[in-house]
């Protein structure tokens, strides 16, 4: 299986392509500036299948690389967040 993560601004969400089959997705929203990560989703077929962690990597280390901090208000990214430290530094306080 080949994942790739990208964003889609006119949707704002990233999305995962599990074999060119899109999988799943990462909402946001923008508030002040600030993106916030508010819902993942991932499609049933892919489900225990490890894209969930796979598209909460590749989303977190595309706003890593571009510099920016997010707000996470979803229950499955804030779970991946506390197994995670490593991503802390996305993460805007407050």
């Amino acid at each position: 299986m080949s994942f790739l993560v990208e964003e889609n601004p006119a949707r704002r969400r990233f999305e995962i392509l599990v074999d060119d089959a899109l999988a799943g997705f990462i909402g946001y929203q923008v508030e002040s500036g600030t993106m916030v990560l508010v819902h993942t989703e991932v499609d049933q077929r892919f489900e225990g299948k490890g894209v969930g962690s796979a598209l909460a990597r590749g989303t977190l280390d595309q706003l890593r690389d571009r510099g920016e901090r997010v707000r996470v208000t979803c229950p499955f990214l804030l779970t991946f967040l506390e197994r995670h430290p490593e991503y802390a530094s996305v993460v805007a306080d407050g």
